[in-house]
């Protein structure tokens, strides 16, 4: 394992955690193990992404000064203060968020089992982890369950078999279709595909980890299961765009959400017909169609509601604290929202096998628990109808033949194996692409299709933390996600994440840091979701995202919003999501706080785990690049199948919408009838 950081770059990496621990009530581990923890995290993300933080390890050590290393720690805080957390400049405003790196160096720490082969993924050796100790966090093996709730053990016979994974030299040759990537769009279309009898080849860059292998130690499964160590960023470092890199996609880490865009229970009245909205722009998509594909995924997956007791804290505070913040008032958009308990493939609900609340959703699931594509439509397709994966292979470019009417014709893909040589994979039939928007948009310009990665959209989210009175349960004994309230204009979503992930989340610096994470038993947390309706393009094979006045508006609406609910449920303290790490407390105005403090994306945390578009539908070839059947409109034996086709943002959690559009495509009728 290559190690990313030199010796000039630890010791900077060093000063810079002295300075940000010096305030700490206590340390649990010393600051070099700290550093050691985040060189071992960044050695297995490793790739481009640990080449681009040790860059900015080296920029940000010229703009802190000469000589930071040697000034006193007292003077290297004052330095920390001036150009990072209360500096207006963009370039040092993004140093300012090493604070994250090194703090999840922290509580991301865990003690390795000899071998790293304990049977219980380390759980036993790190009962006792002096970190997990200070902030009273209790890993799952060994939390009390009560009668009636779901106890911590695996369910069997869901798995993808290992021998349904195959090595790229024992390829078959005689496949009939390819579809790139495992995910929600890949995965429903290519069980589709291989249930009419077609033999399918599944092509997923990101590695096969099967349940059994997944573990709690975040600093491992980050890397494992995130593309680019969940670090992805935009262009200008304003957005973190969270996506999966593995055999079952984003679904792998995921919180199961399944919301429709139109018709849910939870949907808000007065919300835009999206429907409507892309007919006018030039994708008709047959509405009656498109819901029974969400029918058909609905009774595949078993979906049902979150149950309460998955939600007994966190969630339920969402809820409890919207209707005491509804009650009075007079927003007619507020008045009109539904709330309620989420629609999830975690299940079935109700059954022995039903979701057992770990709350490391995010990391995957040990426990085979979660219905994401690696649990259901991979191994339905493999098992049952022949379908065969290869795994962390590249696709670099689809190949082409002359089509008939002037149109190109897919005869395979190039790939780019996992020892780095490029190989060639033919397919008789025709090729599925469903990498995700961004992948997808630059395999299909990388294969010569032009359009491309143009009017992406993203569904925005910015967490808003809260310290509530002591004596609660606390909210990491649960799922991650459980209650959502539908605004109409934005969606507010009850999230927690477990000690190193909220630590990234977590804004404070110095003392502050240690006080809001000792109280990591009291505090609860949601996040706001508002539509960033194509404001997005690629740019150097980046994501840049530019948001306007209205975006920067609604931000402070929703944000408003959402403190407020937690102030009307009883909050005593609000940790908005901004690099400057303020406190809100009960009575502050809310309005006015909000207009000064962010007046552009820079000034607050902002991610996505949702972008869409790119590979837009569209009746015009000029307009869009695939048609309302998904096929590419510059190819005959081509479809897209994931959220880069949507025409506009569908304003909630994606998922379950890419795998009804995937359903569209392919469940009702064979793409390939006639290849």
């Amino acid at each position: 394992m290559k190690l990313p950081f030199d010796q000039i770059q630890l010791r900077f990496l060093t000063a810079m955690a002295e300075a940000l621990f010096d305030d700490f009530e206590e340390m649990a581990i010393g600051v070099d193990q700290v550093v050691e923890n985040v060189q071992q995290f960044f050695a297995l993300v490793g790739g481009t992404k640990a080449q681009e933080i040790s860059a900015s390890l080296r920029i940000a050590e010229l703009a802190m000064g000469p000589f930071f290393n040697r000034l006193s720690i007292a003077d290297r805080k004052e330095r920390i203060r001036s150009r990072m957390q209360n500096s207006q400049f963009d370039a040092f405003q993004d140093m300012g968020k090493l604070r994250a790196i090194i703090y999840f160096g922290y509580y991301g720490h865990w003690v390795d089992p000899i071998g790293h082969t304990n049977p219980d993924g380390g759980q036993s050796a790190n009962r006792d982890n002096p970190v997990l100790q200070q902030i009273g966090f209790t890993l799952p093996k060994f939390r009390q369950r009560g009668a009636g709730e779901v106890p911590l053990e695996r369910v069997e016979g869901r798995e993808i078999a290992g021998e349904h994974v195959v090595p790229v030299a024992g390829l078959p040759g005689d496949i009939d279709v390819i579809v790139v990537g495992s995910g929600s769009g890949g995965a429903v279309a290519a069980h589709n595909l291989a249930k009419r009898g077609h033999k399918v080849l599944i092509v997923e860059a990101g590695p096969f980890h099967p349940s059994q292998s997944i573990t709690h130690e975040e600093r491992r499964m980050v890397p494992a299961l995130f593309k680019h160590g969940a670090l992805q960023s935009s262009r200008d470092n304003d957005f973190i765009v969270f996506q999966g890199r593995n055999v079952g996609g984003s679904p792998t880490i995921n919180n199961g959400i399944c919301l429709r865009m139109k018709g849910d229970r939870l949907s808000h009245p007065m919300a835009p017909d999206i429907f409507a909205k892309w007919a006018s722009i030039g994708a008709p998509i047959d509405e009656a169609r498109f819901m029974q594909a969400y029918d058909a995924v609905h009774a595949e997956l078993q979906l049902g509601e979150a149950e309460p007791r998955s939600g007994k804290s966190n969630g339920t505070h969402l809820l409890e604290s919207w209707t005491n913040f509804s009650a009075a008032t007079q927003d007619d958009w507020f008045r009109q929202a539904k709330s309620g308990w989420f629609t999830k493939n975690f299940g079935p609900p109700g059954s022995a096998a039903a979701c057992a609340y770990c709350g490391y959703c995010n990391t995957g699931c040990p426990y085979g628990r979660k219905l994401g594509m690696a649990q259901t439509y991979l191994p339905w397709a493999c098992s049952r109808h022949g379908a065969r994966i290869l795994a962390d292979t590249k696709v670099d470019k689809i190949l082409w033949a002359r089509g008939g009417g002037g149109k190109k014709r897919a005869t395979g893909v190039q790939v780019i194996d996992p020892e780095g040589v490029v190989r060639v994979i033919p397919a008789r039939k025709g090729v599925v692409v469903a990498a995700g928007t961004i992948a997808s948009s630059l395999l299909l310009e990388r294969s010569g299709i032009g359009g491309t990665g143009h009017q992406i959209s993203l569904n925005v989210a910015s967490p808003i933390i809260a310290l509530m009175p002591e004596g609660r349960s606390p909210a990491w004994d649960e799922d991650q996600m459980t209650s959502v309230v539908d605004c109409g204009q934005f969606l507010l979503e009850s999230h927690f994440q477990p000690p190193m992930s909220m630590a990234s989340m977590m804004p404070g610096w110095f003392g502050e840091m240690d006080r809001r994470m000792r109280s990591y038993n009291r505090v609860v947390s949601a996040g706001i979701l508002f539509p960033a309706d194509r404001r997005g393009n690629l740019v150097g094979g980046k994501l840049d995202v530019k948001l306007t006045l209205d975006d920067i508006q609604l931000i402070r609406r929703a944000s408003v919003t959402l403190a407020a609910v937690h102030f009307a449920g009883g909050a005593q303290e609000v940790y908005p999501a901004l690099l400057k790490g303020q406190t809100l407390t009960p009575g502050v105005d809310l309005d006015a706080f909000y207009r000064d403090a962010v007046k552009e994306a820079d000034d607050i945390t902002l991610s996505s785990s949702h972008p869409q578009g790119g590979n837009p539908i569209h009746e015009d070839p000029s307009e869009g690049v695939v048609d309302p059947q998904c096929r590419l409109h510059a190819a005959d034996n081509v479809l897209v199948t994931d959220a880069s086709v949507f025409p506009s943002c569908i304003r909630v959690n994606a998922q379950y919408t890419t795998m009804a559009m995937a359903h569209y495509a392919t469940g009702f009728a064979d793409p390939f009838a006639a290849d």
